[in-house]
Parts: C-alpha cells; structure tokens; sequence
C-alpha cells in the first residue's frame, strides 16, 4: 500500500428499487465531485452493493482522515447528497446513513 495511506470502510442502505439507477449515477460522477474527493486525499475509493439486502459496502483509501470532516462544507458534496437522497437512507441534511466499519483483519 503507499506510504502514509490509511484504509476506510463503511456501510449505507440503498432503496430497493434503485440498483440501476445507483450505478448509472456513479458510472456519471460528477468531474468537480471527483476533483475535490482527490484534492481531499483519497486515492481509491469502491462501493459494492449486496443486492439481496440493499445495504452497500464503501471501502476507501485515505492521506488524512480528518480531511473527510471537511467535505460536508463543499457545495458540491451537499448538491451530490441531495441528488442522491431519493433512492438510499439520508440523515436530515441528505447525507447517507453511514456506519463505520471497524477493520479486523488486514493481510498485505
């Protein structure tokens, strides 16, 4: 792995439904949404979806976490939640629900 990179994963919730159209959305990012997650530090970055469930798996590589608590400030970041927020679960500010995964095994 590069030097100084840390790992991240998480768990969000799709809408049954909207498989599709999560993927057409993602495979149609935004360039200015992709600037700033690079600009912010994240070198890759995957999201897979368990169809049967909806529940979708982010996993992420990172320079410094605490540039993360930032992107929530960025109209960008705001725009995208909001588009998103019609096919998975969203807090009161459209963000997804989001749970933190605690990584218990790593093998390099």
């Amino acid at each position: 792995m590069e030097k100084g990179l840390q790992r991240m994963a998480f768990k969000m919730k799709l809408i049954k439904g909207f498989e599709a159209e999560y993927k057409k959305r993602h495979d149609e990012i935004w360039p200015e949404l992709q600037t700033l997650l690079k600009d912010s530090g994240i070198s890759e970055y995957s999201i897979f979806l368990e169809e049967d469930t909806g529940n979708l798996f982010g996993f992420l590589k990172m320079k410094d976490p605490l540039k993360l608590d930032g992107l929530p400030s960025f109209p960008v970041m705001q725009k995208w939640w909001e588009f998103m927020g019609d096919i998975m679960e969203t807090n009161p500010d459209n963000s997804p629900v989001s749970l933190h995964l605690e990584e218990v095994f790593y093998l390099l």
